[in-house]
């Protein structure tokens, strides 16, 4: 099993998830991040720390569509291991359903 960043994350990338992530799994696009699944190791202590709870266990209905988007981009974007910005209307978007079409595929701004 792997937690997987949902629907829930684009636009919002609060991460701080990142700072408690014992094993560094977390990968940076441009508005939300992903898990890599094969680096994950199930502790789950990132899934109360999404104030957006974009963070789920592979194991919920309908959530194999977002696994395979988190391995696709964290083969492709770069790992992050520190907490950054929060994007200034993050607030904004956190409850907003269908967000996936705002879904960019460029890599994060990183440090």
């Amino acid at each position: 099993m792997t937690y997987v960043v949902s629907e829930n994350c684009i636009k919002c990338k609060y991460q701080d998830c990142v700072e408690v992530c014992p094993v560094d799994c977390f990968y940076e696009g441009e508005n939300m991040l992903v898990i890599h699944p094969d680096e994950c190791i199930d502790c789950g202590v990132c899934e109360p720390e999404c104030p957006a709870e974009a963070i789920v266990p592979d194991t919920e209905p309908e959530i194999e569509s977002w696994l395979e988007i988190n391995a696709k981009f964290a083969a492709e974007w770069p790992n992050i291991t520190r907490k950054g910005e929060t994007p200034a209307d993050a607030d904004d978007w956190k409850d907003k359903p269908g967000k996936k079409e705002q879904l960019s595929s460029n890599p994060g701004a990183g440090d």
